[in-house]
């Protein structure tokens, strides 16, 4: 399917925002639009494949498995992510969508002729590329927080800045992207620990849950403070 720019959901917030509407509409023609349903695999790590994407709706995971086939969560990716290795011989790491998802893919080398092509696009791909570095590395060191209740607080605050459509603010509504178990995997707790954490994170009026996944921030200020 190819790409329509007026119609997708994050023009405004992906990279490719900072090109001109012409110079939008020429890269569109190298792209195509890729639905992949919760669990599968969007690009599989050891592959040679050089494709790269924006992800338009949903929410991936960046993962490694050990040799015992452990899985590791890297880092989450939230709609205007960009994913991809481009410039390696081959994928280092399984993306994987964590619920039905949507991306905008180019094939490696036509995305690395427009980053020639376009000096603003390569400063935006880099700036992406710096703000995911930082999230990764929030998210690698929850398990150094000193008690389940920080960890579990700053796992949902990280969650909220990811749907957030706006780097300034935190989401006021979000869908959780990970099961109880991912998240437990993440912070280095039990499954039983998270759902206490989130429970009393409910009770202290920091959040609100609607359904399954469904948070509501109510006290973003508090939050940050039991996330210290």
């Amino acid at each position: 399917m190819t790409v329509a720019c007026a119609e997708c959901p994050v023009r405004d917030q992906a990279a490719c925002a900072v090109l001109s509407a012409d110079e939008r509409a020429a890269l569109a023609q190298a792209g195509r639009h890729k639905r992949y349903d919760a669990g599968e695999t969007v690009f599989a790590a050891g592959a040679s494949l050089r494709d790269c994407a924006t992800l338009t709706s949903g929410a991936l995971k960046v993962v490694d498995l050990d040799r015992n086939g452990t899985e590791r969560i890297l880092s989450l990716v939230h709609p205007a992510g960009f994913v991809g290795e481009m410039f390696g011989p081959f994928v280092h790491h399984d993306v994987v969508a964590l619920t039905e998802s949507e991306l905008c893919v180019f094939e490696g080398a036509a995305m690395e002729a427009a980053i020639e092509r376009y000096p603003a696009l390569a400063k935006a791909l880099l700036r992406r590329a710096h703000e995911d570095l930082h999230a990764s590395r929030t998210l690698q060191v929850l398990s150094a927080r000193s008690s389940a209740e920080a960890r579990v607080s700053a796992l949902v605050l990280a969650f909220a800045q990811g749907a957030s459509q706006s780097p300034c603010h935190l989401a006021e509504r979000f869908e959780l992207p990970l099961t109880r178990g991912e998240m437990a995997q993440m912070a280095g707790l039990t499954i039983e620990t998270v759902s206490r954490q989130l429970t009393a994170l409910e009770r202290q009026g920091a959040i609100r849950r609607e359904g399954r996944r469904g948070i509501v921030l109510c006290d973003p200020a508090l939050l940050s403070v039991l996330a210290d």
